[in-house]
């Protein structure tokens, strides 16, 4: 297992933090963008692999309706 980037880690906590703030569950999350039910808990675990890919990222910004560039840091990490 590798543990993710210090900018994948970004990502991914930006994720969770915008799906928790409109009261989305990974469960619901997943089936608005088609995915198997336990996609987002594999994402947000840190005990796998799984990360975002930029065609996810673009996916999540419509579902979540916010703009990819919400999940990336202003600065270089």
């Amino acid at each position: 297992m590798t543990l993710p980037t210090p900018i994948e880690q970004y990502v991914i906590d930006k994720v969770k933090e915008k799906r928790l703030e409109m009261g989305i569950s990974q469960k619901e999350l997943a089936f608005l963008l088609e995915l198997s039910e336990g996609y987002i808990g594999l994402v947000e675990s840190p005990r796998t692999d799984d990360k975002y890919s930029l065609k996810r990222l673009n996916d999540l910004a419509r579902v979540l309706k916010c703009s990819p560039r919400d999940f990336l840091p202003e600065e270089p990490l």
